[in-house]
């Protein structure tokens, strides 16, 4: 059997790459139809996180972070309070492996919940709540 050219290259681009940037698994089974982005904390808060959510999508684990997975452009107009760290497009390095997989079709995690959980276990006030000055 010959391998053409092409093919060795495509078989290459698909080989998981040690440190390489690539997007969260979406499970088999699961359909993303609001697009990917995700969510990260440092792992020693994924813990007080979880039960301040009314419903959890996929949540990964990577041994120094939790990852959520959010409908894309959940940052819009919504800064995410540190040291949460926003990932468009769900891209991560390293290995995370799923650690949560919620009942139903879609991966998400409501974005709005995530981010009020957030500001409590980080002592953040929501943006919305600061005063504005004008």
């Amino acid at each position: 059997m010959v391998i053409g050219l092409d093919t060795l290259v495509r078989l290459q681009r698909r080989r998981p790459v040690r440190g390489a940037v690539r997007p969260l698994p979406v499970p088999d089974g699961m359909t993303a139809p609001l697009g990917c982005d995700a969510v990260a904390v440092p792992d020693r808060l994924g813990p007080l996180v979880v039960p301040r959510l009314p419903r959890l999508g996929c949540v990964y684990a990577d041994g120094a972070q939790w990852w959520w997975i959010v409908p894309s452009d959940s940052d819009y107009a919504l800064p995410w309070p540190s040291p949460a760290h926003y990932a468009p497009g769900a891209l991560v390095t390293g290995t995370a492996r799923l650690i949560h997989r919620p009942e139903g079709t879609v991966p998400y995690t409501p974005p709005i919940p995530l981010y009020l959980a957030l500001c409590r276990v980080t002592g953040t006030a929501p943006d919305w709540s600061r005063a504005q000055s004008a």
